[in-house]
Protein backbone atom coordinates (compact mmCIF):
# COMPACT_ATOMS: atom_id res chain seq x y z
CA UNK A 1 0.00 0.00 0.00
CA UNK A 2 0.96 3.14 -0.90
CA UNK A 3 -1.52 5.46 1.11
CA UNK A 4 0.05 7.92 3.36
CA UNK A 5 -2.28 8.58 6.70
CA UNK A 6 -2.82 12.14 7.26
CA UNK A 7 -0.98 12.02 10.72
CA UNK A 8 2.12 11.48 8.64
CA UNK A 9 1.13 14.17 6.06
CA UNK A 10 0.88 16.70 8.48
CA UNK A 11 4.43 15.80 9.90
CA UNK A 12 5.70 16.14 6.26
CA UNK A 13 3.93 19.38 5.42
CA UNK A 14 5.94 20.76 8.38
CA UNK A 15 9.26 18.95 7.31
CA UNK A 16 8.67 20.33 3.81
CA UNK A 17 7.87 23.95 5.26
CA UNK A 18 11.71 23.78 6.98
CA UNK A 19 13.22 22.36 3.98
CA UNK A 20 11.49 24.81 1.55
CA UNK A 21 12.66 27.77 4.09
CA UNK A 22 16.15 26.86 4.58
CA UNK A 23 17.32 26.92 1.02
CA UNK A 24 19.78 29.52 -0.22
CA UNK A 25 18.76 32.27 -2.03
CA UNK A 26 20.46 31.44 -4.89
CA UNK A 27 18.02 27.82 -5.10
CA UNK A 28 14.73 30.19 -4.12
CA UNK A 29 15.60 32.55 -7.37
CA UNK A 30 16.20 29.43 -9.79
CA UNK A 31 13.25 27.48 -8.71
CA UNK A 32 10.97 29.78 -8.64
CA UNK A 33 12.14 31.28 -11.73
CA UNK A 34 11.30 27.78 -13.10
CA UNK A 35 8.70 27.33 -11.13
CA UNK A 36 6.81 30.52 -12.68
CA UNK A 37 7.87 29.60 -16.50
CA UNK A 38 6.14 25.99 -16.07
CA UNK A 39 3.42 27.39 -15.07
CA UNK A 40 3.09 29.87 -17.75
CA UNK A 41 3.72 27.01 -19.97
CA UNK A 42 0.23 24.73 -18.17
CA UNK A 43 -1.71 27.82 -18.78
CA UNK A 44 -1.21 29.03 -22.58
CA UNK A 45 -1.78 25.29 -22.98
CA UNK A 46 -4.93 25.68 -21.23
CA UNK A 47 -5.81 28.28 -22.99
CA UNK A 48 -4.87 26.51 -26.57
CA UNK A 49 -7.26 23.72 -25.70
CA UNK A 50 -10.23 25.88 -24.29
CA UNK A 51 -9.47 28.08 -27.87
CA UNK A 52 -9.80 24.48 -29.94
CA UNK A 53 -12.58 22.63 -28.22
CA UNK A 54 -14.55 26.20 -26.51
CA UNK A 55 -14.95 24.16 -23.61
CA UNK A 56 -13.60 25.17 -20.07
CA UNK A 57 -13.42 22.53 -18.97
CA UNK A 58 -10.89 20.71 -21.91
CA UNK A 59 -8.40 23.72 -20.66
CA UNK A 60 -9.24 22.82 -16.76
CA UNK A 61 -8.54 19.00 -17.36
CA UNK A 62 -5.19 19.99 -18.68
CA UNK A 63 -3.84 23.10 -16.94
CA UNK A 64 -2.86 20.82 -13.71
CA UNK A 65 0.19 19.26 -16.30
CA UNK A 66 2.58 21.98 -14.96
CA UNK A 67 1.53 21.56 -11.17
CA UNK A 68 2.10 18.05 -11.34
CA UNK A 69 5.79 18.96 -13.10
CA UNK A 70 6.72 21.73 -10.45
CA UNK A 71 5.63 19.07 -7.68
CA UNK A 72 7.72 16.09 -8.86
CA UNK A 73 10.67 18.21 -9.78
CA UNK A 74 10.70 20.12 -6.60
CA UNK A 75 10.58 23.34 -8.05
CA UNK A 76 9.04 26.10 -5.91
CA UNK A 77 5.46 27.79 -5.96
CA UNK A 78 4.82 30.49 -3.48
CA UNK A 79 1.52 29.54 -3.55
CA UNK A 80 1.98 25.86 -2.31
CA UNK A 81 4.65 27.05 0.11
CA UNK A 82 1.45 29.39 2.05
CA UNK A 83 0.34 26.38 3.25
CA UNK A 84 4.02 24.96 4.25
CA UNK A 85 6.00 27.50 5.83
CA UNK A 86 3.43 29.36 8.07
CA UNK A 87 3.00 25.27 9.68
CA UNK A 88 7.11 25.27 10.08
CA UNK A 89 7.48 28.77 11.77
CA UNK A 90 4.35 27.71 14.22
CA UNK A 91 6.49 24.54 14.98
CA UNK A 92 9.66 26.54 15.65
CA UNK A 93 11.13 24.73 12.65
CA UNK A 94 12.69 27.84 11.19
CA UNK A 95 12.34 31.52 11.50
CA UNK A 96 9.34 34.36 10.26
CA UNK A 97 12.14 36.00 8.88
CA UNK A 98 13.26 32.92 6.90
CA UNK A 99 9.70 32.85 5.81
CA UNK A 100 9.37 36.17 4.10
CA UNK A 101 13.02 35.92 2.77
CA UNK A 102 11.62 32.61 0.92
CA UNK A 103 8.27 34.47 -0.26
CA UNK A 104 9.64 37.28 -0.91
CA UNK A 105 12.37 35.52 -3.23
CA UNK A 106 10.55 33.07 -4.99
CA UNK A 107 7.95 35.91 -6.44
CA UNK A 108 11.18 37.37 -7.95
CA UNK A 109 11.76 34.17 -8.99
CA UNK A 110 7.97 33.83 -9.96
CA UNK A 111 8.47 37.63 -12.20
CA UNK A 112 11.30 36.76 -13.88
CA UNK A 113 10.40 33.38 -15.58
CA UNK A 114 6.79 34.33 -16.40
CA UNK A 115 7.95 37.25 -17.94
CA UNK A 116 10.61 35.49 -20.07
CA UNK A 117 7.80 33.00 -20.92
CA UNK A 118 5.59 35.74 -21.75
CA UNK A 119 7.90 37.70 -23.60
CA UNK A 120 9.11 34.60 -25.83
CA UNK A 121 5.31 33.43 -26.26
CA UNK A 122 4.08 36.90 -27.64
CA UNK A 123 6.43 36.37 -30.15
CA UNK A 124 5.86 33.20 -30.79
CA UNK A 125 2.30 33.34 -30.85
CA UNK A 126 2.14 36.92 -33.04
CA UNK A 127 4.98 35.51 -35.53
CA UNK A 128 7.25 38.41 -34.20
CA UNK A 129 4.72 40.59 -33.63
CA UNK A 130 3.34 41.19 -37.30
CA UNK A 131 0.36 39.10 -36.88
CA UNK A 132 -2.15 39.96 -33.90
CA UNK A 133 -4.56 38.21 -35.28
CA UNK A 134 -4.38 34.69 -33.54
CA UNK A 135 -7.23 33.86 -31.05
CA UNK A 136 -4.63 33.04 -28.06
CA UNK A 137 -3.12 36.65 -28.55
CA UNK A 138 -6.70 37.88 -28.17
CA UNK A 139 -7.37 35.87 -25.16
CA UNK A 140 -4.49 37.25 -23.61
CA UNK A 141 -5.44 40.59 -23.58
CA UNK A 142 -9.31 39.97 -22.57
CA UNK A 143 -7.96 38.02 -19.83
CA UNK A 144 -5.98 40.86 -18.68
CA UNK A 145 -8.25 43.13 -19.04
CA UNK A 146 -11.17 41.44 -17.01
CA UNK A 147 -8.57 40.25 -14.30
CA UNK A 148 -7.67 44.06 -13.54
CA UNK A 149 -10.56 46.53 -15.08
CA UNK A 150 -13.13 44.14 -14.29
CA UNK A 151 -12.34 44.04 -10.60
CA UNK A 152 -11.49 48.32 -10.78
CA UNK A 153 -15.31 48.94 -12.38
CA UNK A 154 -16.44 47.72 -9.06
CA UNK A 155 -14.40 49.85 -6.60
CA UNK A 156 -13.90 48.21 -3.54
CA UNK A 157 -16.33 45.36 -4.27
CA UNK A 158 -13.81 44.52 -6.81
CA UNK A 159 -11.09 44.37 -4.71
CA UNK A 160 -13.15 42.18 -1.89
CA UNK A 161 -14.20 39.99 -4.89
CA UNK A 162 -10.59 39.60 -6.20
CA UNK A 163 -9.53 38.85 -2.67
CA UNK A 164 -12.82 36.04 -1.88
CA UNK A 165 -11.59 34.60 -5.50
CA UNK A 166 -7.83 34.12 -4.32
CA UNK A 167 -9.05 32.40 -1.22
CA UNK A 168 -10.85 30.27 -2.21
CA UNK A 169 -8.18 29.19 -5.24
CA UNK A 170 -5.34 28.50 -3.14
CA UNK A 171 -7.55 27.17 -0.78
CA UNK A 172 -7.18 23.94 -3.73
CA UNK A 173 -3.62 24.52 -4.76
CA UNK A 174 -2.41 23.88 -1.68
CA UNK A 175 -4.54 20.92 -1.09
CA UNK A 176 -2.88 20.21 -4.04
CA UNK A 177 0.63 20.46 -2.56
CA UNK A 178 -0.87 17.79 0.48
CA UNK A 179 -2.50 15.70 -1.27
CA UNK A 180 0.42 14.62 -3.58
CA UNK A 181 1.87 13.99 0.14
CA UNK A 182 -0.66 10.90 0.83
CA UNK A 183 0.43 8.82 -1.95
CA UNK A 184 4.30 7.12 -2.52
CA UNK A 185 4.26 6.18 -5.59
CA UNK A 186 4.34 8.63 -8.76
CA UNK A 187 1.25 7.71 -10.12
CA UNK A 188 -0.31 8.34 -6.97
CA UNK A 189 0.73 11.83 -6.21
CA UNK A 190 0.00 12.56 -9.69
CA UNK A 191 -3.65 11.52 -9.75
CA UNK A 192 -3.88 12.95 -5.88
CA UNK A 193 -2.35 16.29 -7.00
CA UNK A 194 -4.48 16.56 -10.17
CA UNK A 195 -8.04 16.76 -9.19
CA UNK A 196 -7.76 20.28 -6.66
CA UNK A 197 -5.98 21.94 -8.89
CA UNK A 198 -9.10 21.13 -11.96
CA UNK A 199 -11.19 22.31 -9.57
CA UNK A 200 -10.06 26.28 -9.25
CA UNK A 201 -8.74 26.52 -12.43
CA UNK A 202 -12.44 25.42 -14.02
CA UNK A 203 -14.22 27.87 -11.58
CA UNK A 204 -11.99 31.12 -12.96
CA UNK A 205 -10.36 31.62 -9.43
CA UNK A 206 -7.62 33.62 -8.82
CA UNK A 207 -4.44 32.12 -8.88
CA UNK A 208 -0.91 34.93 -8.05
CA UNK A 209 1.41 32.97 -10.13
CA UNK A 210 -1.21 32.32 -13.08
CA UNK A 211 -1.99 36.39 -13.02
CA UNK A 212 1.92 36.94 -12.72
CA UNK A 213 2.05 35.19 -16.71
CA UNK A 214 -1.51 36.18 -18.24
CA UNK A 215 -1.30 40.17 -16.96
CA UNK A 216 1.84 40.89 -17.93
CA UNK A 217 1.57 39.13 -21.77
CA UNK A 218 -1.97 40.76 -22.05
CA UNK A 219 0.12 44.05 -21.68
CA UNK A 220 3.22 43.10 -23.56
CA UNK A 221 0.41 42.06 -26.77
CA UNK A 222 -0.85 45.63 -26.23
CA UNK A 223 -4.21 45.71 -23.54
CA UNK A 224 -5.33 48.91 -21.97
CA UNK A 225 -3.45 47.45 -18.74
CA UNK A 226 -0.85 49.95 -16.36
CA UNK A 227 1.36 48.58 -13.97
CA UNK A 228 -0.43 50.18 -11.13
CA UNK A 229 -3.64 48.64 -12.69
CA UNK A 230 -1.97 45.13 -12.39
CA UNK A 231 -0.75 45.45 -9.21
CA UNK A 232 -3.45 47.40 -6.94
CA UNK A 233 -6.71 45.53 -8.86
CA UNK A 234 -4.91 42.05 -8.77
CA UNK A 235 -1.76 41.14 -7.81
CA UNK A 236 -1.43 42.38 -4.22
CA UNK A 237 -4.70 41.41 -3.08
CA UNK A 238 -4.68 38.22 -4.96
CA UNK A 239 -1.25 37.59 -3.43
CA UNK A 240 -2.75 38.06 0.28
CA UNK A 241 -6.16 36.01 -0.58
CA UNK A 242 -3.76 33.23 -1.81
CA UNK A 243 -1.86 33.47 1.68
CA UNK A 244 -5.16 33.18 3.77
CA UNK A 245 -6.66 30.61 1.64
CA UNK A 246 -3.15 28.34 1.94
CA UNK A 247 -1.90 28.95 5.31
CA UNK A 248 -5.47 29.33 7.17
CA UNK A 249 -7.93 26.68 5.49
CA UNK A 250 -5.17 24.27 4.50
CA UNK A 251 -2.34 24.68 6.37
CA UNK A 252 -3.62 25.62 9.99
CA UNK A 253 -7.30 23.71 9.64
CA UNK A 254 -5.37 20.60 8.60
CA UNK A 255 -2.83 20.78 11.40
CA UNK A 256 -6.15 21.58 14.14
CA UNK A 257 -7.73 18.54 12.80
CA UNK A 258 -5.18 15.73 13.04
CA UNK A 259 -2.63 16.91 15.33
CA UNK A 260 -4.22 14.88 18.61
CA UNK A 261 -3.98 11.89 16.11
CA UNK A 262 -0.13 12.54 15.30
CA UNK A 263 1.07 12.98 18.79
CA UNK A 264 -1.13 9.84 19.51
CA UNK A 265 0.99 7.97 16.93
CA UNK A 266 4.31 9.36 18.19
CA UNK A 267 3.37 8.31 21.96
CA UNK A 268 2.55 4.82 20.05
CA UNK A 269 5.35 4.10 18.16
CA UNK A 270 7.92 5.11 20.62
CA UNK A 271 6.41 3.18 23.29
CA UNK A 272 6.09 -0.34 20.98
CA UNK A 273 10.05 0.40 19.95
CA UNK A 274 10.97 0.74 23.92
CA UNK A 275 12.35 -3.09 24.94
CA UNK A 276 10.80 -3.99 28.33
CA UNK A 277 13.29 -2.65 30.91
CA UNK A 278 14.90 -0.23 28.55
CA UNK A 279 14.13 3.54 27.72
CA UNK A 280 12.91 4.10 24.24
CA UNK A 281 15.71 5.09 21.72
CA UNK A 282 14.92 8.57 19.86
CA UNK A 283 13.51 8.17 16.95
CA UNK A 284 15.31 8.97 13.35
CA UNK A 285 13.97 11.88 11.73
CA UNK A 286 13.32 10.44 8.10
CA UNK A 287 14.79 12.83 5.37
CA UNK A 288 11.72 13.83 3.40
CA UNK A 289 12.23 16.56 0.44
CA UNK A 290 10.02 19.73 0.00
CA UNK A 291 7.55 19.94 -2.16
Amino acid sequence: MDYVKPAEVLESMVEAGTAKAEMSASQMLMRGFLGGGILAFATTLAYTATTQTSLALTGAIIFPIGFVIIVLLGLELVTGSFALIPLSVFKRKTSLSRMLANYGLVIIGHLIGCAVYAALYGMAVTKMGTDMTNPLAQMLIQVSETKTLGYQKMGFDGLVLVFIKAILCNWMVTLGVVMAMTSKSTLGKIVAMWLPILMFFEQGFEHAVVNMFVIPAGMMLGADVSVADWWLWNQIPVLLGNFVGGALFTGFMFYWSHNKKAKDSESSSSSSSAKPGLPAKPALAAEKSGL
